[in-house]
């Protein structure tokens, strides 16, 4: 489900209107991330780090309300539920686009992500299935490489207002400390950088808890 926001009594409707007219209209940053205290807790749970990292992304940008807006025909709709579109790699070196569902229980969610991870890698092809609507994230793990910044590879004439996250490769310090870079590039005519830092903050957050 989403709703129609109304762009006419919007503070930002006049950056909204600036910056959709841009050929490339997405910002983005990269921020270093500390996991030591979620990389424990994924254990302890005998879960995938990947798993519990990507429900901790889904639980932050369900929380902060413009990573929630989608943009269709000209106007802005708040969407009620954000999934993700992450990319799952096979063994043959190749990856699919998933489908994943957002459940606020981490239990039930690490069963709808090993499920979508299953049928990704038993499956051949990038898109094997329909994506009907736009309320998700594009996600995707980079987990070779300790990126200090990211570019993605977009079409300009295809209408798209889906923040893109990506994590690298995760460091182990002398002191035990774990972290690992993320990337975020969002929408400017939808938020701004205060907005971005909401979202950092909110997402390290929910890393540090116990």
């Amino acid at each position: 489900m989403k709703t129609l926001l109304d762009i006419e009594n919007w503070p930002r409707k006049e950056h909204f209107h600036f910056f959709r007219q841009f050929e490339e209209p997405f910002f983005g940053a990269t921020v270093e991330i500390d996991c030591t205290k979620a990389y424990a807790n994924a254990k302890t749970l005998k879960a995938s780090f990947f798993s519990y990292y990507l429900h901790k992304t889904l639980v932050a940008v369900n929380t902060i309300e413009p990573f929630r807006y989608r943009i269709s025909d000209d106007q802005i709709y708040i969407c009620d539920q954000i999934n993700a579109s992450a990319t799952i790699g096979r063994k043959d070196g190749t990856f699919g686009f998933s489908l994943i569902e957002y459940d606020s229980d981490f239990a039930v969610f690490k069963g709808i992500t090993a499920t979508e991870i299953d049928r990704i890698q038993t499956t051949s092809g990038l898109f094997t299935r329909k994506f009907n609507d736009d309320n998700v994230i594009h996600f995707s793990a980079i987990p070779w490489l300790d990126f200090t910044s990211l570019s993605h590879a977009r079409s300009y004439t295809f209408p798209d207002s889906c923040p893109k996250i990506s994590f690298g490769k995760m460091k182990i310090a002398d002191n035990g400390k774990r972290s690992m870079p993320m990337s975020v590039h969002v929408h400017h005519g939808l938020m701004d950088g205060f907005h971005l830092g909401q979202f950092v903050d909110c997402f390290q957050e929910l890393m540090n808890q116990q």
